[in-house]
């Protein structure tokens, strides 16, 4: 199959068409969480990125095994070599076994992730579950004499690995640079050959909960390796898309195609797709700078940084009102607004089960339902544009609102054909959904007490005698597509759809 879908590979750092190894299959891994804290906005962006890009190519037909992992060991603080691991220091300090942190934190992202229609990968593989893999990974780099021991550990060679291939391809770092930047951190001196060096392997200390044993020590895989081991084990020797945060590029996945460069001969990865960074009014988005905001915070509002809960759609429309190569700076105001579109989009969606089709259409109203899919379609083959498609929807709503007020005219094959394209790339692709107040229910629920005051005006002009307003009230209503039914019973009305 001819693919037109165009994405940025930050390896050759140009747009490419995208040409799966093996068409239909697509095989995609994307970095999942380190599951010891509650889900952020930092967990949200790559998420729902991935989850558009699944959604997509599902919907171009083709078969994709998505692989997105579960980090529970290995990841220690500051992304370091040394240190305690991220997982292991939250069980120490709330006294619970770190499994019990794993997967309670591991049943928090997914909750997170439910809330915010990402859908489920295909596998989703943790890390304490794959050792032997890693293992089986570290060796085959030993073996071809790009990693070395000390004192129980093992650590990628990066030397002898540059006089072969390039370290830095990924993220455009030269290897003097690298080691320049490494010196200034002196952890592990005594073991590494180069402060560059990355640890395959760790020997754990007597202190160290999470340990395993092999040919080398009791000890833990590096963090770098799970993603290389796991990848390969579920998707081959070469993958289509591999993805993640921006921030990943230097050190883990510089690390990944080193490593997997080192047992294999090449790289694994065909294109390398990366989503921007988040900043909260401005800054970085961290515990020490107070501006920390947990997921559950915006769902229910509960953070001094907001003067609101913000549904998780909200969250969702924003993410991707923006590109996702793009940053994105959250506020409060830019929430506001962001509300305010998903509202109006998801109005106007419902509000098409209301226009009454006529024999023909307004040529302005042809011209946008006519060139609309095709618009859609093109912005997301230039490497998934969600803004613009957002954009192309919204010149849909002012249509429908016309139609609405009767400014405008539809047939009903068009009727059929903007339904079904919003209905497409809203609800389907961009991953958009109804929620309380805004689905078909409620809004009938609201169009209901409007309906009933209006009618209780209507029975008073018809106490006072007042025909004509009687009549125009009757008249008006049913222009909008309400019936109202004059009985011995009393007054009854049905919204025609």
């Amino acid at each position: 199959m001819e693919s037109k879908l165009v994405i940025y590979n930050t390896l050759t750092r140009q747009k490419e068409r995208f040409e799966p190894l093996h068409a239909p299959n697509v095989g995609m891994y994307v970095c999942g969480p380190t599951v010891y804290g509650d889900p952020h906005l930092g967990h949200a962006r790559p998420a729902i990125t991935f989850d558009l890009v699944f959604r997509y190519l599902k919907h171009l037909g083709y078969k994709v095994r998505y692989v997105r992992n579960i980090t529970d060991v290995g990841h220690l603080e500051h992304d370091a070599d040394e240190g305690e691991d991220k997982i292991a220091k939250k069980a120490r300090l709330e006294q619970l076994e770190p499994m019990e942190i794993a997967e309670y934190y591991t049943f928090r992202y997914h909750q997170a992730m439910d809330a915010l229609n990402v859908l489920r990968p295909s596998i989703e593989p943790h890390a304490t579950g794959h050792i032997i893999e890693q293992q089986q990974l570290v060796q085959q780099i030993l073996d071809n004499g790009f990693a070395y021991e000390s004192n129980g550990s093992i650590y990628f060679d990066i030397e002898a690995y540059n006089k072969r291939y390039k370290y830095g391809i990924l993220s455009g770092r030269s290897l003097e640079n690298i080691k320049d930047a490494s010196r200034e951190n002196l952890d592990g001196v005594g073991e590494k050959r180069n402060q560059a060096d990355f640890a395959l392997w760790k020997k754990a200390q007597p202190e160290h909960i999470m340990r395993w044993p092999s040919p080398w020590s009791d000890g833990f895989p590096g963090w770098h390796c799970e993603c290389t081991a796991m990848g390969r084990k579920y998707l081959g020797e070469e993958c289509d898309i591999h993805g993640g945060g921006m921030d990943l590029i230097f050190p883990h996945h510089e690390c990944e195609i080193a490593q997997a460069t080192a047992s294999l001969g090449h790289q694994a990865v065909r294109y390398w797709m990366h989503n921007n960074m988040l900043t909260i009014n401005g800054q970085k988005m961290a515990k020490s700078l107070g501006n920390f905001i947990t997921l559950e915070q915006f769902f229910t509002g509960e953070s001094e940084l907001l003067s609101k809960a913000y549904s998780p759609m909200t969250i969702r429309f924003f993410i991707l009102s923006a590109h996702y190569r793009g940053t994105v700076d959250f506020s409060d105001e830019a929430l506001q607004a962001a509300e305010k579109g998903l509202e109006k989009l998801l109005t106007a969606i419902s509000d098409l089960e209301r226009v009454q089709p006529s024999d023909k259409c307004d040529p302005e109203t042809e011209r946008v339902v006519k060139s609309l899919r095709q618009k859609c379609y093109d912005a997301m083959n230039d490497d998934l544009a969600t803004p613009q498609v957002i954009s192309h929807l919204f010149e849909a709503c002012t249509v429908v609102n016309k139609l609405i007020d009767h400014k405008g005219t539809i047939c009903a094959d068009c009727l059929k054909e903007l339904s079904e394209t919003m209905r497409l790339f809203a609800f389907d692709i961009l991953g958009l959904k109804a929620e309380k107040g805004n689905s078909p229910d409620a809004r009938e629920e609201a169009y209901g007490k409007v309906v009933d005051m209006v009618l209780e005006l209507r029975a008073k002009a018809k106490a006072d005698k007042d025909w004509a307003t009687s009549d125009k009230i009757r008249d008006e209503l049913a222009a909008a597509g309400f019936e109202v039914k004059d009985t011995k019973d009393g007054v009854t009305w049905k919204l025609n759809k």
